[in-house]
């Protein structure tokens, strides 16, 4: 059995308020995660990488995924 499979059985046991309070524990980890990439974004950490999105769009370099 994997980690993933131990934790999502662990979490399955717990009572409603607990599994509230891990919920709420995830979605501020995902918030934070987000304030990150914005902030990221902001300072320019993408700008090589978006300037590499565009010339591939301008030169028609890129597919849809699958």
């Amino acid at each position: 059995m994997s980690s993933v499979e131990e934790i999502q059985q662990a979490i399955e046991q717990l009572p409603e308020a607990d599994r509230a309070r891990l919920e709420q524990w995830i979605v501020s980890r995902d918030d934070a995660w987000d304030k990150q990439m914005k902030g990221d974004l902001a300072a320019g950490k993408f700008d090589a990488l978006l300037e590499e999105i565009r010339e591939g769009i301008r030169q028609d370099r890129l597919e849809d995924g699958p």
